[in-house]
């Protein structure tokens, strides 16, 4: 039935337009996709090991993360690069590298900030991201085939982390079973005045994404089961979330609030606490240890399909 389907779609679509079957996709705009029993695998080792040759970074020596524990960068910091082009094409290649690789997220997003006027310090932590990709550069996304078609969220924020304008940073995913379909890393629009108000703008973000998502398998008809589990780690948005009275220091984020309380009202949505060690999303808000790196990112569905089993 599900070929025969397949065979209509196909058929439906020729009559339309000028077609052909080029048979099961292997490779494409530098993805590589491969299948098995364990489910589908999605990586980009070609155009990674291609990009650390047009670097000069073939023999460099590997790094466990991509960007240094605690570092701060600013536009300020380091000398103003005298040619910007090779900064910003490394910079471009590696913002199409991030569609498969969530771990350098919110490196490459942290990056990209400064490709107006980028100096040497942004160079040296964009070439540390060259160095991290050298460890696996088969890493990518593996979608099982035993996974379970209910969603759930991680949402965190990093409060008035950028130096520059204060501004606090975004981070999420989104797991449909045990495959992440869904992340982003991204600094918030505006200034937030305490960490629960981030980490509610935040929350506002991902639940934007999650109506998104069930409503793109709702088209499908398949079926995720209700309601949506959302972990974050600050009590404070916790205590809002459950508050029907908004005071003077959350009257300035009541749209988001509103938002996020009417989907966990709807049943919808189901505001869970998370603790900080086991916060997913944390990977895409800061730079972390190499322990917590590593952890984390075991939990995150990345998957090398190089790497003998």
């Amino acid at each position: 039935m599900r070929i025969w389907r397949l065979a209509g779609v196909k058929d439906n679509l020729h009559s339309h337009f000028q077609l052909k079957d080029l048979g099961t996709l292997n490779y494409f705009l530098g993805l590589e996709i491969a299948r098995s029993t364990q489910g589908i695998s999605v990586c980009q080792r070609k155009y990674t090991l291609e990009l650390l040759e047009e670097f000069g970074m073939l023999g460099c020596k590997p790094l466990a993360t991509p960007m240094e524990f605690h570092q701060k960068l600013s536009q300020e910091s380091g000398d103003v690069l005298p040619d910007p082009s090779h900064y910003r094409a490394l910079i471009g290649k590696l913002i199409y590298l991030s569609i498969t690789r969530p771990d350098i997220s919110f490196s490459v997003t942290k990056l990209s900030q400064y490709m107006s006027q980028p100096r040497t310090t942004h160079l040296q932590a964009a070439y540390r991201v060259l160095r991290y990709l050298k460890t696996d550069p088969g890493q990518g996304l593996l979608y099982s085939s035993s996974s379970d078609t209910n969603l759930r969220g991680y949402s965190d924020a990093d409060w008035a982390s950028c130096p520059d304008s204060r501004r606090s940073v975004t981070g999420f995913c989104i797991f449909l079973g045990n495959s992440l379909v869904s992340w982003k890393s991204k600094k918030q629009q505006t200034i937030s005045r305490s960490s629960a108000e981030s980490e509610y703008r935040a929350m506002a973000q991902t639940t934007c994404e999650l109506v998104w998502i069930d409503t793109l398998l709702h088209e499908l008809r398949i079926i995720s089961s209700r309601p949506i589990p959302l972990f974050w780690e600050n009590q404070s948005a916790v205590h809002i979330s459950n508050n029907p009275v908004f005071h003077e220091r959350t009257k300035h984020i009541e749209l988001d609030c509103h938002f996020v309380r009417d989907r966990f009202k709807s049943g919808f949505l189901k505001p869970l606490h998370v603790p900080s060690r086991d916060q997913i999303a944390d990977l895409l808000t800061k730079p972390v240890s190499i322990e917590a790196f590593q952890r984390l990112l075991s939990k995150m569905g990345v998957h090398s399909m190089y790497t003998p089993s």
